[in-house]
């Protein structure tokens, strides 16, 4: 198997508005670099300041360098039966497509990103970025922001990993979409051009009937995932039957996750009646046993027709997290199905616990404590915003809870903070709260810690 790791510089950051202004390429057999392709490129359009302060790469430099119509069949030629490698494989990768699709030809290898590679490969780091990854590994790297030196420095790189992972990195080989075997209906451009951001997508059949609705913090990867499914049966039919897709962003993965779980109820797509299995099977529940006392215990979602108190995707993560409780408000394991006995806890020997467990406390003693965590876990029935990235730099998404359950979401402008919290509710669309919303409100609380909680 031959690799060809490639760097690129170009006039911005974006590969769909952005020119190469200069390409590196080194073929490498898995063991060496065997040849290499280099050259400075006529962008045909000005090289911002900042850019040329970045690479110095000045437009005087390129002017009498070749366009790219004019090196495109040399790279064809030498990138040919390689896989395509870079550090942030997307970027370089993006921009040589984009490039060759203004030739009217769709260029296509199976690709390789040297940063997810090293992350599995070499774990550990403070950064996975080039220069310090390479300074951290004793890589030298000369000519940073040139497509030669960082282009042989990935070159170093990927021997590293290449030598160190016993699969030999064949399992973060990423095999492009083939057209052919997509619906007629369907353009691989419509999967091209999908945004790699959050929000909720659906795929349609010729007939134009909603078969399967999804959500994803990366759009275009998941849809292009479902294609890459030839693992059940399910997922090789779905495939053959996508016609037409259609998405929406949500700036939020809250949002996304609640928006997907309404249309899926609203719709009921056919390939979405196995998701009736939760994502998150366990949840914890309580019940008052016959001497009183409030007891906690993980359990199926699906037996059970009350809402949790919170959702685990395994009965282990689940007693992970009570034990976590137990610890914090000094619970006893045996009243929170942590320990099986039928007399006192390990924990009451040893003066952890406070004797629930043989009726040493009394139940409206340690109820108090239970209730606590309850109240908490029921979000206390607090009126609050959560408030989150928007669809777009201008605006923030919003998602209010009021007295402890889901009211609505919504988006504002990035300003609306000059507004009173009372105010906010003006950019708020109503839901109905139903069981599924609940759990998944209460399970992004407890999981996710990059949003803003703003109380009323």
């Amino acid at each position: 198997m031959l690799f060809a790791i490639c760097d690129i510089e170009t006039t911005g950051g974006s590969p769909k508005d952005s020119k190469i202004t200069e390409i590196a390429i080194y073929k490498h057999d898995g063991e060496k670099v065997i040849d290499s392709y280099e050259t400075l490129v006529n962008p045909e359009m000005p090289i911002p300041p900042f850019i040329v302060n970045l690479t110095g790469i000045s437009d005087r430099m390129v002017e009498n360098s070749p366009r790219f119509f004019e090196i495109a069949k040399d790279i064809l030629a030498f990138t040919k039966g390689c896989v395509f490698v870079a550090h942030n494989v997307a970027f370089d990768y993006g921009i040589l497509r984009t490039e060759f699709r203004s030739l009217g030809f769709d260029y296509r290898l199976p690709h390789l990103c040297t940063v997810r590679a090293s992350r599995f490969v070499i774990p550990g780091h403070d950064s996975y970025s080039l220069g310090k990854l390479t300074r951290a590994l004793g890589i030298d790297l000369v000519g940073r922001h040139r497509a030669g030196g960082d282009a042989l420095a990935t070159a170093h790189l990927f021997s590293l990993i290449y030598e160190k992972d016993p699969n030999n990195l064949e399992t973060f080989i990423q095999q492009e979409l083939n057209p052919k075997k997509l619906h007629p209906n369907l353009a691989i451009d419509v999967i091209d051009n999908l945004p790699n951001k959050i929000g909720v997508y659906r795929f349609y059949n010729d007939a134009n009937q909603l078969i399967y609705i999804g959500k994803s913090i990366h759009i275009k990867k998941r849809v292009e995932q479902h294609f890459r499914n030839l693992k059940t049966k399910k997922g090789i039919q779905m495939q053959l039957e996508i016609a037409r897709i259609e998405f929406e962003l949500t700036g939020s993965e809250l949002i996304a996750l609640l928006l997907e779980s309404q249309l899926i109820k609203k719709y009921t797509p056919i390939y979405n009646r196995s998701l009736k299995r939760s994502r998150s099977p366990y949840g914890l529940f309580h019940y008052i046993d016959g001497n009183g006392y409030i007891r906690l215990y993980v359990g199926q979602t699906a037996k059970i027709t009350e809402a949790p108190l919170a959702s685990f995707s395994s009965k282990k993560e689940g007693n992970g997290f009570v034990e976590k409780l137990v610890e914090k408000n000094q619970l006893c394991k045996k009243l929170c199905d942590l320990y099986t006995t039928s007399t006192s806890c390990f924990q009451y020997e040893i003066k952890e616990c406070k004797g629930a467990c043989v009726q040493k406390e009394s139940a409206e003693e340690y109820n108090k404590r239970v209730q606590i965590v309850i109240n908490g876990l029921n979000l206390n029935e607090a009126t609050f915003y959560i408030v989150d990235k928007g669809r777009e730099r201008n605006e923030k998404s919003i998602v209010f809870v009021k007295n402890g359950s889901l009211r609505g979401y919504g988006y504002a402008p990035f300003h609306f903070n000059r507004k009173k919290p009372k105010d906010w509710e003006e950019f708020i669309d109503l839901v109905e709260e139903d069981k599924d919303a609940r759990t998944i409100l209460k399970l992004f609380l407890r999981k996710n810690k990059k949003h803003e909680v703003v109380y009323l």
